[in-house]
């Protein structure tokens, strides 16, 4: 249910996003401006600050906000299908397939097929984890997160075989991407799209979402189609995984910590919770990659790291002060 009118919250998370992406385009090693970067924006090409803010900053801060975005909306969805608040793309090896299935696609020499084998890594992992989890023709959301651990260690096993078979000359790039790294991240605009569609495809599925939340039994009893919002949701899910995989790597915690905080705030009412997830999932993601890239500037460090850091207490601090 939700606890009040969703507006204000999602208004205050726009705004949000909308200041952390602003300082996003003029903090950095060289700082710019506001009036350089509006300048930069509406096209200016005369100011030498323009080809730092549209060429390099922006892109890499869109890509930022599509991955946080995706990462929290599945995360949510997962959420909700285990009704448990530690269920997320990383801890049931969504990440860690995708992850997989991009990387072999590279070492394969099949760039182009990278994001379609990440989705495949994903997908496959789900329905490992579903396969395995299944007892007497139902799940737990206990053995779910159990064989989602274990399909995880796996997945990093192949994962370190990978690297070990990869040329030297590639290890270094792969491991900053495997940590999660959005510093040659250029396809910010097309995972944007993908984050619009995802959200545009759950949300007529909302409504049944929400009942799911309180049990297979209950939310059939109301006339919810439980496998077939199941089936779509997991699907909605590997997708976003994969493709935020694909532009970032395994960026940690943020669909663990996100949902979860967000829940706290509006309630278990998807429609409201699933772009409250996005928009906060976005904002968070590109101010820890703002702060990955100016702590020790010039150098970079890989986002992965700072999200873990940050991830771990706060996580520890949500299950604290949560009801339940």
């Amino acid at each position: 249910m939700l606890r009040s009118s969703p507006w204000p919250v999602l208004a205050a998370l726009a705004c949000a996003a909308a200041l952390v992406v602003a300082a996003a385009l003029a903090v950095g090693s060289v700082d710019v401006g506001p009036g350089a970067v509006w300048r930069a924006l509406a096209g200016d090409a005369s100011d030498p600050a323009s080809a730092v803010v549209r060429e390099l900053r922006l892109p890499r801060a869109l890509a930022a906000f599509a991955v946080g975005g995706l990462l929290a909306v599945a995360g949510g969805m997962m959420q909700v299908l285990l009704r448990n608040p530690l269920a997320d793309p990383y801890v049931l090896g969504l990440s860690g397939g995708a992850a997989c299935g991009a990387l072999a696609a590279l070492l394969l020499g099949a760039a182009a097929f990278v994001t379609p084998a990440a989705f495949a890594g994903a997908a496959l992992s789900t329905f490992v984890v579903f396969g395995l989890a299944r007892s007497d023709g139902a799940w737990s959301s206990t053995r779910l997160l159990l064989t989602g651990i274990v399909v995880a260690a796996g997945w990093g096993a192949l994962i370190m075989l990978l690297l070990a078979l990869a040329p030297d000359a590639q290890v270094r790039g792969m491991l900053f991407w495997l940590i999660g790294d959005l510093s040659g991240a250029t396809h910010g605009t097309q995972a944007l799209w993908v984050l619009a569609a995802v959200l545009l495809a759950a949300l007529p599925l909302a409504r049944d979402a929400t009942l799911l939340a309180r049990g297979e039994v209950t939310a059939a009893t109301l006339g919810v189609p439980v496998r077939n919002v199941g089936l779509a949701l997991h699907a909605l899910a590997a997708a976003a995984t994969a493709v935020a995989v694909t532009v970032a790597g395994s960026v940690g915690f943020v669909g663990l910590v996100v949902p979860h905080a967000v829940r706290l705030v509006v309630g278990n009412d998807q429609r409201v919770l699933l772009p409250a997830s996005a928009l906060a999932g976005g904002t968070l993601l590109v101010l820890a990659d703002t702060l990955a890239r100016t702590i020790v500037a010039p150098a970079q460090l890989p986002v992965g790291v700072l999200t873990a850091l940050a991830g771990v207490p706060m996580f520890l601090w949500l299950l604290r002060r949560s009801p339940a």
